[in-house]
């Protein structure tokens, strides 16, 4: 039998037409946080879902993300299996589906977008991320004075390295065995970073990260990248910052992926409401094939035969 092929690119005989944009405002959006993009991204996914992930991946910024736009765009699915990709990557941390109301007064009106994540976040992740925040308060713009007479100036000095990298840089000094280069101290610098945004310090990602080493590193950048993103600490909650007086709120809700109810992100975990949640029933499983029934009642009308004949 000839290997099947599961890379989730798309045959060359199948690349459909680019998915036509949405509205300003509306469509897919992009999260921070993603790691690089590697050759074998999704390739956990089962088949289907990795398919569509990568058609997803590969749409622009404010690409339309109906079911029935990416249906049409999508030749190897229809609508329903597509609607149940879409909810399987929602549950793998990959997709949110928000609401947002903009304009205010009686102009007020709801802007759907798809906020999409090539890298896999969870719940907790999404809901911070997707929390209210104060929308930014206009500000009458400065008035434009001349441009001085141009002179020759010495070169602005190059940025301080950020914590993170020094904490990655430092890591060869407590231990020769994670000695990085300045390439892979920025290579590394963004998963590091969000250590540090979960309220740690250098010593405490230090520790984490070089405790109970092997014997031997022969990739210390591998290596800590796959310690970075899996002993990464919680994050705390943390008291909302209340907006500046007169400021108006950016009012975010996000939506079931699968029916569309909206809620708050803490009530829909995975992207799905409580009902979307519940396993199936005994009685939504289907009866016995006829054909089962069929041969039951032949074997006992078998074995009454039988009985009669003794």
């Amino acid at each position: 039998m000839a290997p099947q092929n599961f890379s989730p690119a798309l045959p060359a005989s199948t690349v459909p037409a680019p998915c036509p944009m949405a509205h300003p405002g509306y469509g897919k959006r992009s999260v921070p946080d993603e790691l690089p993009p590697l050759d074998d991204d999704f390739a956990l996914l089962p088949l289907r879902e990795r398919y569509v992930a990568a058609f997803i991946e590969r749409l622009p910024e404010g690409a339309t993300m109906s079911v029935k736009c990416l249906a049409k765009q999508i030749p190897l699915y229809g609508q329903q299996a597509v609607g149940s990709a879409l909810t399987a990557l929602s549950v793998a941390g990959h997709l949110r589906r928000v609401r947002s109301a903009v304009g205010g007064g009686d102009q007020v009106r709801w802007v759907f977008r798809t906020y999409w994540s090539r890298t896999a976040h969870d719940s907790e992740w999404w809901a911070n991320h997707l929390a209210p925040e104060p929308a930014p308060a206009s500000v009458p713009e400065p008035v434009r004075k001349p441009a001085p007479a141009p002179r020759t100036e010495s070169p602005a000095p190059a940025p301080a390295p950020s914590p993170a990298y020094l904490a990655l840089a430092g890591l060869g000094r407590a231990d020769a065995r994670l000695a990085l280069s300045a390439a892979d101290c920025t290579a590394l610098a963004p998963l590091a970073e969000r250590w540090f945004a979960r309220g740690v310090d250098a010593d405490y990602l230090t520790r984490a990260v070089t405790a109970g080493l092997p014997a031997r590193v022969d990739s210390p950048v591998g290596f800590l990248r796959h310690r970075l993103n899996d002993k990464i600490p919680p994050a705390l909650p943390t008291a909302p910052t209340p907006p500046p007086a007169g400021a108006p709120a950016r009012r975010v809700m996000m939506e079931c992926t699968e029916c569309g109810t909206p809620g708050r992100p803490e009530a829909l975990p995975h992207g799905l409401c409580q009902p979307c949640h519940q396993p199936r029933t005994a009685t939504d499983a289907p009866a016995d094939p006829p054909a089962e029934r069929d041969i039951s009642a032949h074997v006992a009308g078998l074995r009454g035969l039988l009985a009669g004949g003794r």
